[in-house]
């Protein structure tokens, strides 16, 4: 399981010193946490979920290294990277763009999905099979392009 990685990870960081390892999947074990008990009850994240909260992390680490850089704060910027580094680690490997471009397209034929109105199902199925190798917003546009709305 991912959060078993996760936290044989953390033990071996801490073993070793690597600061910024520690501090990042503490960071991760957090967020999963709050996830978990957001709700009135408390409930146990698949690797799905723990992947979704990581992708989210990721995201937020790259508004701010942009944010860092636009700034001249290149101690800041570096660390943000760093912490995209380790995250990244765990999440499955990204389709390429192409590779994610002949999934949608084989995905559109085998569902027979022909127009707009067959994109919501489309995307779900999307997401259903490929949650976190591929953006689902430029997944998003093309299938709305193969479908004939733009």
């Amino acid at each position: 399981m991912l959060r078993d990685d996760i936290n044989s990870a953390l033990k071996a960081a801490m073993k070793a010193g690597q600061e910024r390892r520690v501090s990042t999947l503490r960071l991760i074990n957090a967020a999963i946490l709050e996830r978990e008990t957001r709700g009135a009850e408390r409930t146990r994240l698949s690797d799905t979920e723990i992947v979704d909260v990581m992708q989210k992390m990721v995201k937020q680490r790259h508004e701010a290294l942009e944010l860092y850089e636009k700034a001249g704060r290149s101690e800041l910027a570096a660390g943000e990277r760093e912490e995209i580094e380790i995250i990244s680690a765990y999440l499955p490997k990204q389709m390429s763009d192409l590779d994610a471009a002949h999934a949608i397209s084989t995905l559109i034929k085998e569902l027979e999905a022909e127009t707009l109105k067959d994109m919501g199902r489309t995307m779900a199925a999307l997401k259903q099979r490929f949650t976190g190798q591929m953006d689902f917003a430029k997944a998003g546009a093309q299938v709305k392009k193969l479908l004939g709305g733009g």
